[in-house]
């Protein structure tokens, strides 16, 4: 798939049914993530941060760049251009927001709102170690096929609740980030009826 097919699909109007998410009884933080899709000569791959370590919440984890919405952002889009720029250096130059997916509640309390992009191959990266230990790029096709994706149920407080899974190489893209790659997978790959 290229930029343009991508786009053909993306862009359709019609409303596709999310993932289930975390059900909050409390008002949830407003986030934002950006789901960088890299344009590369011969094929899209997307782009992913593996968290670091040290971190107090969410060590090590596989991720977007983002985070929680700060006073000083003007909008949900500007929350995930600067945490963007803050974690991997891609400025705003590089990028190219083309839509949203559905919000997204997470069992942290966060209602995050994915914001799909294009990002130019030319940009270069700069990490912020102290909340990225790496940075890394899987095919976009492979992503997009949910012969990769893994639901596991579990039971919280007698309800049962989905945990999506999608392996790559010696990685496990997990969580709220899985389930907006399979978010994207249902737009994408949608048939009418």
């Amino acid at each position: 798939m290229n930029k343009d097919e991508f786009l053909a699909q993306f862009q359709h109007v019609r409303v596709v049914p999310p993932e289930s998410d975390f059900p909050l009884r409390v008002q949830a933080r407003p986030a934002a993530v950006l789901l960088p899709i890299v344009v590369r000569e011969d094929s899209l791959t997307m782009l992913f941060t593996q968290r670091a370590r040290h971190l107090r919440h969410h060590a090590g984890q596989i991720s977007f760049p983002g985070g929680k919405q700060e006073p000083t952002d003007k909008s949900l889009l500007d929350t995930a251009l600067r945490e963007t720029e803050e974690e991997i250096g891609i400025t705003r130059q590089y990028i190219d927001v083309i839509g949203t997916l559905p919000k997204f509640r997470t069992v942290s309390r966060f209602e995050v709102l994915p914001f799909v992009s294009f990002v130019s191959d030319t940009f270069s990266l700069k990490i912020d170690e102290n909340e990225v230990d790496n940075v890394f790029e899987v095919p976009l096709a492979f992503l997009l096929d949910k012969t990769n994706h893994f639901i596991h149920w579990v039971e919280r407080k007698k309800a049962v609740h989905p945990i999506y899974f999608i392996p790559w190489e010696n990685k496990q893209i997990w969580g709220a980030t899985a389930a907006f790659i399979r978010n994207l997978s249902n737009h994408i790959h949608h048939k009418a009826n």
